[in-house]
Formats: C-alpha cells, structure tokens, sequence
C-alpha cells in the first residue's frame, strides 16, 4: 500500500483493481480491492504504536479481517480506545478458555469479574484453586501459542447447530441462554480444536496476543492484561481483599437465587417467577444497608461522619436516603452535607492537561475549610455553611447549623474515601461506604458482564429523563466520566470500611424497553452510533419485564423514576 495524493473524492470504478482508504487526517492510501483491514493498515507509521486492534469503516466498527472492496473513510481503533481493549480482552479470554480446556479438560472455569489494574478474575469449579505450578504451565501454554500466531477462525453457523455443539460438551449455561436468542444464527470463533461465541470482534491471529499474565488471587486467579494508559504493560495489581469480598458475596447470592448466568434469568421469567426474584433482591439489598446501619450504631460514639463514595450511576443518592431511613429507625438523625458548597471559587479551579477546569479533581475543594466545619460541628458548635452559586462560580454565605449530639453528618462526593480530603480529622471518627454496581452475574461462564457497561444504561436512562440528553450525549461524556473515577475514586475503594454493593440480579431485563429506544436515535456514522449499537446487541440476551413490579424504593428507580425516595429529605437538607 503507497501513499497518494488525493482529495478522497473520486468516483470508485468498477473495473478498478484498487481502493483507497482515507484517514480523518486527510491522509489517504491506496491498496488492492479485496485486501484486509490487516494487511492495508500494516503499512501506516502507528501500526503498532498503540497496537492497532479494528477500525471503524464507513461509520461501522470492523474486525481486522473484514475485507475492503470499496473505498472507505476509516478511523482506527486501537488498544488505548474502548473497543480496541475490548476486542484485545475478548481475544485473550478465548486464548485462555482454549490453552485450559487443552491442559484440564475435566475442570470448569469461570470468568467473574474485572479487576482495576486490567485484569479478570477467574475461579475454578468443583474442585482445589489451580496451584502456582498449574498457573507456570497455563501461562506457559498460552504463550507458546502466542508464538505460533495461531488463527481464530470467524464461523457464521445456524443457531440449532450451535445449541447442539455446546449441548454435545455438557455446556448448560450457554445451551440455555440460546435457547432465547432472537436471531437464527450464531457467530462461533474456532482456535484449534476449541470453539466459541465471544460478543464482539477478536484480532485475527494469537499472535496479537503479547501482553498476558497469570495470578493468583484468593480462591482464584487473575487474567493479566493492559489497561487502555499502558497497552503494552502490564501493570502491578494491588490488594484489593474487600472488593473482592463483596464479588463473592453477590455470587454467592446468585447461587442461593439460582440465578448464576442471564440464561437463567431468561428462564425464571419465562417461568413466571419474576417477582419473587425481584423480592429476593430487593432484600438483599435492605439487609446490605441495615448490617451497615448496625455498624455504624455501633461505632456512635466516636464515628459521627459518614463519607460515602462511588463512581457514577452507582446508586449512592438513593442509597445515601435509605441508609438514613433505617439511622432514624435507629434512633440517629443524620444531618446531609453537600460536598459541593465547599467548591473554590472559579478562579482558583484547577485546569487538566486542555486548559479546561478540572472541576473532579481535590484541589477543586476548599478542604481546609470543610475539615473545620466538620470538627465544629460534630463538637456542637454553630455553623456559617456556604452556599455555592454555580452561575458565578463563587463561594457565598448560608445558613447557619448547630448539631444535637443525636445527630450525624452524612457526606457524598467522589473524594470520600481519598485520604487527603480530611487530612487532620481522626480517621476513627469517620464511617466510610464505598458504593458501586458490582454485578456477579454473566451471561455465561466465559462471557461476563461488564459493570460499566450496566452503570453507562442506567445513567442514559436518567439523564434522558432528568436532563433531557440524548443517548448520544451521555455516551459521549462518559469517556471523561470514567477518566475521574480511574484517578479519583477507583485508588481509594479500599479505604472504605463497608462496600456497598448496588447490583440487581434483574435490572437489565428493566432497563431494556425503557433504554433501547434511547439508544437507536443516535445518529449512523457518528463516533456514539458504534456504541449503541454495541449495548443494543448486548441487551438482546435480556428478556424485557415490567417496571412496574419494581418496589418504589428500589435503587433502580433512581434511574428509572417513580421512587418514593426522590423528594424525601431530612432535616436540614
């Protein structure tokens, strides 16, 4: 492939052998009609600076093997953007799933969640964890084939077909959720002898595949992999024992339930039994915030500071109102602090790497002042709040506070956890709750289901109903959105004293009727459209229900609407 000079204009030929491509730099290439994605873009200078994984072509996300038999406008799509680490993670997981069956044929292995430092946790079924000598020879396998840049092999097959392969290998998680699957074909990828669907594109070959490590975590393991900053490292994984906990917890939940992979989901609303799944839920989720609620009754007398923390659509609004219902049952009245009173004045507002105002950073907030109305207040002074005017950007004055003894303060921000944000304040005299949707369940044992991908659906459905945004508008915020949680809020989640965890087994089954509507008015060819269609595609293994069976102080309805807790306020507030 050569480099041309060209306008991108001209008419294509049907008689031509060649194609051109055309960069959103302007810089426009020409290869031979027919040739793959692969092959035309090997020859660019940033190849493989970052690794290049896809490209979108003429508004549509495309695996490196698609052929090109036309001219196309291509913008690539590499390792450090979404897609491109997805199909990396999604490839890497098909290599592991094919070097174990390989080495354990007689062992089940699950995939369960993401760990923050780029990682999946994986654990073993029905017998020991895998030894440090069993994971040397896992990994050893899977880079061997790494080296010999074996093929996935893309397959199209009839659906009955595929329902009969995974049946024929005792597969009962994946035969179940197909058998509610709309379309009557199923896309398989083949590697060797092993063969799978995976929801997305892989890259072409094992031989993309550089970037892999094994650890071994708890009762499990951890599928190393880079993050999207890093894509050719590998970084150091921190303890993260609480987190991990509260994974097992909801697993464990889903077990007691039944419910362990979306194809039962389906099955339990075929089956009419719904409602009991959403009663089940819902109370799991009470009996989270009334074991917290005892703890922090518990710690009274000194912990009168309840900081909770979370990334976005994690809940913790309504969270934050049920937790102090169940403190008022308990004799205690919790007095809300907003966070946001203590912004600096806009002037003095950090700016990030573009000159814009970095509004999530710490250095947005007054500390020093909101340290000493902290400490004022729990002794039972009075109070000058401020009140922050955001049209202005200035910091005014509000009303005044005193505190009973009776009473405690509840704070939710981004920084609750951070350490710096209360540098001189006893830590004993706080409660931290870190809150966030930490789903356990997959829709099946190799496909997992990301907890970003269920909080970006939830924050579209509120923000269309709350704000008015379209779809296209939240979906193009929410790369900055998760920029500040990887920097602000992710670092410091063990630093809470309780983790809250904000999943419903049912919710995307809810969410779906109310978020696919959204989702199909954003516009063909722009950046958005390629993750719409990608949640669209995802939310077709969810059989839709009813909201209406919903209880009325369901966290969900944050999202939703309609929940009682929305106008409830406390004292003060």
């Amino acid at each position: 492939m050569t480099l041309i000079n060209s306008n991108g204009n001209q008419k294509v030929n049907s008689t031509r052998q060649t194609i051109e491509i055309i960069l959103p730099d302007g810089r426009v290439y020409t290869g031979k009609r027919g040739s793959t994605l692969a092959d035309l873009l090997k020859a660019l200078p940033e190849w493989d600076n970052p690794p290049i994984m896809g490209a979108v072509v003429n508004g549509e996300l495309r695996e490196l093997t698609y052929t090109i038999e036309m001219d196309a406008r291509i913008r690539l799509v590499t390792m450090e953007d979404d897609d491109g680490a997805r199909i990396y993670r999604r490839s890497i997981t098909f290599l592991l799933e094919a070097a174990f069956e390989e080495l354990f044929p007689e062992v089940i292995m699950t995939l369960d969640h993401s760990v923050s430092a780029g990682g999946y946790f994986c654990q073993i079924v029905g017998r020991e964890p895998l030894t440090e000598d069993d994971l040397e020879l896992l990994l050893k396998r899977m880079r061997e084939m790494v080296a010999a840049d074996l093929p996935f092999e893309r397959q199209v097959v009839p659906l009955d077909d595929a329902i009969a392969y995974f049946n024929s290998k005792g597969l009962d998680d994946k035969v179940k959720l197909l058998k509610y699957r709309q379309k009557e074909y199923l896309v398989l990828y083949r590697l060797g002898d092993h063969r799978d669907y995976h929801h997305g594109y892989m890259v072409p070959s094992t031989g993309y595949l550089k970037w892999i490590g094994l650890e071994a975590v708890g009762e499990g393991f951890v599928l190393r992999f880079p993050r999207r900053g890093s894509p050719k490292t590998i970084s150091p994984m921190p303890s993260y024992p609480k987190l991990l906990s509260t994974f097992r917890q909801y697993g464990n939940w889903l077990q007691r339930l039944g419910i362990e992979s979306v194809g039962a989901l389906n099955e339990a609303i075929q089956k009419g039994n719904i409602r009991e799944i959403i009663l089940v839920s819902e109370a799991l989720h009470e009996l989270q915030i009334s074991e917290i609620t005892q703890q922090i009754a518990e710690r009274s007398d000194e912990a009168r500071i309840i900081l909770i923390s979370g990334p976005s659509s994690s809940g913790k609004t309504t969270f934050s109102k049920r937790l102090s219902v169940q403190l008022l049952a308990q004799g205690f009245s919790p007095f809300p602090l907003e966070m946001d009173n203590y912004f600096v004045n806009r002037d003095l507002t950090p700016r990030d790497e573009n000159g814009e105002y970095n509004f999530e950073a710490l250095g947005a907030l007054d500390t020093h002042l909101f340290s000493d109305h902290l400490k004022r207040l729990i002794r039972g002074e009075a109070v000058r709040l401020p009140k922050y005017d955001f049209r202005e950007g200035k910091r005014k004055e509000g009303e005044v506070v005193q505190l009973r003894q009776d009473q405690m303060i509840i704070v939710e921000g981004i920084h609750g956890l951070n350490p710096d944000l209360l540098p001189d304040i006893d830590p004993s005299s706080t409660y931290k709750i870190y809150a966030s949707c930490l789903t356990q369940l997959n829709l099946d044992r190799y496909n997992r289901i990301s907890t970003t991908d269920t909080r970006l659906l939830r924050r579209i459905v509120r923000d269309a109903r709350e704000r008015g945004y379209s779809a296209q508008e939240t979906i193009s915020r929410w790369d900055s959105v998760q920029r500040g949680e990887k920097e602000y809020i992710f670092p410091y989640q063990e630093n809470a004293d309780k983790l809250f965890n904000s999943a419903l087994v049912y919710e995307l089954s809810a969410i779906r009727r109310l978020v696919e509507p959204l989702l199909r008015q954003v516009p063909y060819g722009t950046r958005e459209y390629v993750e719409a269609k990608r949640l669209l595609a995802f939310l077709e293994w969810f059989l839709p229900i009813e909201t209406n069976l919903i209880p009325d102080n369901s966290i969900l309805l944050e999202f939703l609407g309609g929940s009682i807790l929305h106008d409830f306020k406390l004292w003060g507030s």
